[in-house]
C-alpha cells in the first residue's frame, strides 16, 4: 500500500473513532444531581455547550495520537498527554479536567476517584451511564462539573489496559465556572 493510501486510512479511522466517539456522547444518558440553578439557565446551557466541545476536543486528539503514533508513543501514552493539556488548561485559568479510573485497577494511582462528585459519577459510569453532572459552588461562584465515559474505543487502548475492546476505563471529569 503506498504512503498515501495509508494516510487516508489512517484518517479515515481517526474521522471514524471520532465519529464514534461523538455518536456515543450523543447518545448519553445524563444523571443530574438537584441543580442550585434552573435548568433552563442560558448561561448552564452555554456551560453544557463548552463540556461537550472540550469533550470531544480532547477524545479525538487522545485517539488521534494514538493512531498516529501507535507504539512509538509508548513512552508517553496519549493519556499522559492529555493529562498534560488539562494541567496546562488549568493553569492558565480555563477549567479543570482529569482523567479518573472507573476500572478499578488504575495505571496511575493519581487517577483514582478523590472528590465525592467523582465516586459518584464513576458509580454511574460503572452503571451504564455515559455522563454524569452537578451544579455546586466553588468560592461562591457556581460551576458544572459533568463527567463523560471514557471506554477502550481502539485495540492498543484494550491491549495496554488488559481488557476488551469498548470496556469502560474511566472517566473525565470536567469542572467548569457557569458564566
Amino acid at each position: 500500500m503506498s504512503r498515501h493510501r495509508w494516510r487516508r486510512a489512517g484518517l479515515a479511522c481517526v474521522l471514524s473513532l471520532a465519529a464514534l466517539l461523538v455518536g456515543a456522547y450523543l447518545a448519553r444518558d445524563v444523571q443530574a444531581e438537584p441543580a442550585t440553578q434552573s435548568q433552563s439557565d442560558p448561561a448552564l446551557e452555554r456551560t453544557r455547550e463548552q463540556v461537550k466541545m472540550l469533550d470531544d476536543l480532547y477524545k479525538t486528539a487522545v485517539v488521534g495520537i494514538q493512531v498516529t503514533y501507535g507504539e512509538k508513543q509508548s513512552a508517553k501514552p496519549a493519556a499522559v498527554v492529555a493529562g498534560m493539556v488539562f494541567d496546562a488548561m488549568k493553569k492558565k485559568g480555563w477549567h479543570n479536567a482529569r482523567l479518573v479510573d472507573a476500572s478499578g485497577d488504575p495505571k496511575n494511582d493519581a487517577n483514582i476517584a478523590k472528590t465525592d462528585f467523582e465516586k459518584k459519577a464513576v458509580k454511574a459510569m460503572q452503571a451504564g451511564k455515559t455522563t454524569f453532572e452537578e451544579v455546586a459552588e466553588v468560592d461562591g461562584k457556581p460551576v458544572l462539573r459533568t463527567a463523560t465515559i471514557v471506554p477502550a474505543v481502539l485495540k492498543a487502548c484494550a491491549k495496554c489496559h488488559g481488557v476488551k475492546e469498548n470496556d469502560l476505563l474511566g472517566t473525565i471529569v470536567y469542572e467548569l465556572p457557569i458564566k
